[in-house]
């Protein structure tokens, strides 16, 4: 019998110890695919996936994109993007990242069921964009919100003592309602952001500024409408997209497309974590993304 404990003991430690060094493995291994690594040094494509809302701190998405632009086997990129927006910061930086690949090397976006408001800003850049018939795209524009609760609380009795520094600091608040001149100053720091987001496409689109004003009221377009009015290239599927990338860089139709960024790596150790804890109660908060929005946004919203 002690013996037997002793060997059963021994395969335990053995488990224990292959499942410690393939947890190491695989952290070095989402580590490396996360900072940019690839697969040998052949010539091939990356490919980085933007979907869901765009937060303002997007240094993840830009590093990977720095660093496939700097990867001299790394001849171009295929964008989708599937976002109906975010934060306009997440959006410019973004856009900027992209449009430095695209000096570059060829970028190619294929657009998803949504790519409206900052989801558009960032694919504006690329060389050629293709959308699909039913996708929504467009919504040039900026929106900023503020709840204002100070009717309810005049009557459940609550009063809230606000000090400001100045008369635009406390503006806009949730326990004040907003002055007319608070509003004079929010309405110019949108109409700064909007003419910022409207000369980035007048520019990558090369379309003049005013006929881009004409078209950024702020309503999305289907991707079959967005082709004649200049926003879009090209009806075509994420495959379509592709074919077009490597026609352009020369490339074998079998050549290798690589996945960068954060997101590739994030559904992959999703996966791997959802199998280890499925049955563990409360492991969806765990697994749960969560996108903090500040300040302006584009976004449409339905």
């Amino acid at each position: 019998m002690l013996l037997h404990a002793t060997s059963l003991r021994r395969r335990l430690l053995v488990w224990r110890g292959g499942a410690v060094a393939f947890f190491v493995l695989a952290c070095i291994v989402a580590t490396w695919r996360a900072g940019g690594g690839f697969v040998g040094h052949a010539p091939h494509l990356v490919h980085l996936k933007l979907e869901g809302i765009i937060p303002s701190d997007e240094h993840e998405n830009v590093e990977a994109l720095r660093k496939a632009a700097d990867d001299a086997s790394v001849r171009g990129l295929v964008l989708e993007v599937n976002s109906p927006g975010g934060a306009v910061t997440g959006g410019e930086v973004l856009h900027d990242a992209v449009a430095a690949f695209a000096r570059r090397k060829p970028v190619v976006v294929s657009m998803g069921g949504v790519a409206a408001s900052a989801g558009y800003m960032v694919s504006v850049p690329a060389s050629r964009i293709f959308a699909n018939r039913s996708t929504l795209t467009g919504s040039i524009g900026v929106i900023l919100e503020s709840p204002d609760v100070s009717g309810l609380l005049d009557r459940v009795g609550v009063h809230v003592d606000q000090l400001v520094s100045g008369p635009m600091k406390g503006q806009p608040s949730m326990v004040q309602p907003l002055s007319p001149e608070g509003r004079e100053m929010l309405q110019g720091v949108i109409t700064d952001l909007y003419g910022f987001f409207v000369n980035v496409v007048a520019q990558d689109r090369h379309m003049p500024v005013e006929r881009v004003k004409q078209l950024a009221d702020g309503r999305p377009y289907t991707g079959q409408q967005a082709v004649p009015l200049g926003l879009v290239d090209q009806v075509g599927s994420m495959a379509d997209a592709r074919k077009w990338l490597i026609d352009n860089t020369h490339l074998p139709d079998d050549v290798q497309v690589t996945d960068i960024g954060p997101t590739a790596t994030r559904v992959n150790w999703r996966r791997w974590f959802s199998g280890v804890l499925s049955g563990v109660p409360g492991a969806e908060f765990l697994l749960k993304e969560s996108t903090a929005l500040d300040g302006a946004v584009a976004i449409w919203k339905l």
